[in-house]
This record gives structure tokens, C-alpha cells and sequence, in this order.
């Protein structure tokens, strides 16, 4: 079956509005300095010029989750990755106002940045509310497949985590079926309230907030690599 890894397109708009000028200028003089480098082989010493843990956000939003950890724990070095680009704006300003020297920011597709990490360096890897593709024929395109699957695995430490978080029942019927054929990873849950509850350490995102204000329930899933 075709997924992410194969088919290696990114749907979507890239900017949804123009850049004000605040943004404008982010991105031209801040992204440049905090970017991810766009070939060759990554590792913590290339990413922040020392050995560091090593976290990675898939899609952050406006990158309010990714913040909240990166201010938490400042000896921990973070990864977001983001092909929108008003998105990559909204966490760039999130960078200069905390000055948060630990992130870094690839304006593009994730695969391209977990394709050049080293196996098992990556202490966590967050998916939060991927777009669900809901319909049966777009299903290759949701990064819960088993090639993104099998990345994760191999960048994750052994007893590094997984953690999901949807607002979709489609996606989140999914992902339990597609995380419940795998044995490298075991999900760390032995009630529903540990997957409906949000955890106190995982920071709350924009668009969960919406979606919970809207009533939809919000599942959280916490993966361990074995």
C-alpha cells in the first residue's frame, strides 16, 4: 500500500494569507540562523553545536506545544517540523519573544528530516491532530502508515515514546488499528482515561483547544519503542 514515505507530496496550500510584516521579517532574518539544514546528515551536534537529548514535533501547528517543552526543559534540543508557513511564522515569533536557543525549524516535509537522524537518537516524536484524510481513498495519505511508522521506530531509543493526539474517530480508529499490528512499540494504557484525559506533561495546542471548546473528544496516545 502507498503512504508518505512513497508517495512524497505534501496537499495543501503552503501560505494560506501574506506575511505581515513582522512575519516577513522572521522569516528572512530569524528562520535562516534556526533552520534546519537542508541536506546532509543531521545528529544533535550539527542541530545545536553539542550532544543534547533529541525531541521531534511533526506538524506543529503554530507551534505552541513545541514551545511549552522547549521552555521546560532547555537542555533538551527540539525539532519542529512544519510546511506551512504561517505556521513556521507563528513559532518563529514564539522563539524570539521566549529567546529560545534550543529549536530548530524545518519549513518542509518531517520524512526529510527523520530520513537523516541517526537511528534510535530520538527521545520523543509528536504527531498532534495530523490532518485524518478521512475519506476510505485518502487513507495512504494519513502519517499514522506503516512506512512513517517504521521511521519512527527506527529514529525512537529504545524506551523513547510515541505520543498522538486526535480529534477525529476515524483517524483515531485508525491509528489503533495500524499501532495494534506493530510489536516494536507498546501502548502505554490500561484504562480509557488514560487516553482520554489529556496528561499533565503534554501542553495543551490551539487547535486542541478549539476542537475540545467545540465538544469533539480529544484521544491522546502515548506509544513506548521497545
Amino acid at each position: 500500500m502507498s503512504d508518505p514515505t512513497t508517495i512524497r507530496r505534501l496537499y495543501g496550500r503552503r501560505q494560506a494569507f501574506a506575511l505581515r510584516n513582522r512575519a516577513q521579517r522572521l522569516v528572512e532574518e530569524l528562520l535562516p540562523t534556526v533552520a534546519v539544514p537542508k541536506e546532509g546528515p543531521l545528529d544533535a551536534a550539527r542541530l545545536f553545536g553539542k550532544a543534547c537529548p533529541l525531541e521531534l514535533e511533526i506538524g506543529f501547528g503554530k507551534g505552541e506545544h513545541l514551545v511549552a517543552h522547549a521552555g521546560a526543559r532547555p537542555e533538551t534540543g527540539f525539532i519542529g517540523c512544519e510546511p506551512f508557513l504561517n505556521g513556521v511564522t507563528g513559532l518563529l515569533g514564539h522563539i524570539e519573544d521566549e529567546g529560545l536557543s534550543n529549536v530548530r525549524v524545518h519549513d518542509g516535509d518531517a520524512l526529510n528530516v527523520l530520513e537523516r537522524l541517526p537511528d534510535a537518537v530520538l527521545e520523543r516524536v509528536y504527531l498532534l491532530h495530523p490532518d485524518p484524510w478521512p475519506k476510505a481513498r485518502h487513507a495512504k495519505r494519513r502519517f499514522v502508515n506503516p512506512g512513517p511508522l517504521d521511521l519512527i521506530a527506527a529514529k525512537l531509543k529504545p524506551g523513547g515514546e510515541f505520543r498522538l493526539a486526535t480529534d477525529h474517530p476515524v483517524y483515531m480508529r485508525w491509528a489503533v488499528m495500524q499501532m495494534a499490528r506493530r510489536d516494536d512499540f507498546e501502548w502505554l494504557a490500561e484504562r480509557a482515561s488514560d487516553w482520554e484525559t489529556r496528561p499533565d506533561d503534554w501542553p495543551a495546542t490551539r487547535y486542541g483547544e478549539w476542537a475540545a471548546g467545540e465538544g469533539r473528544p480529544i484521544w491522546y496516545f502515548r506509544y513506548l519503542r521497545k
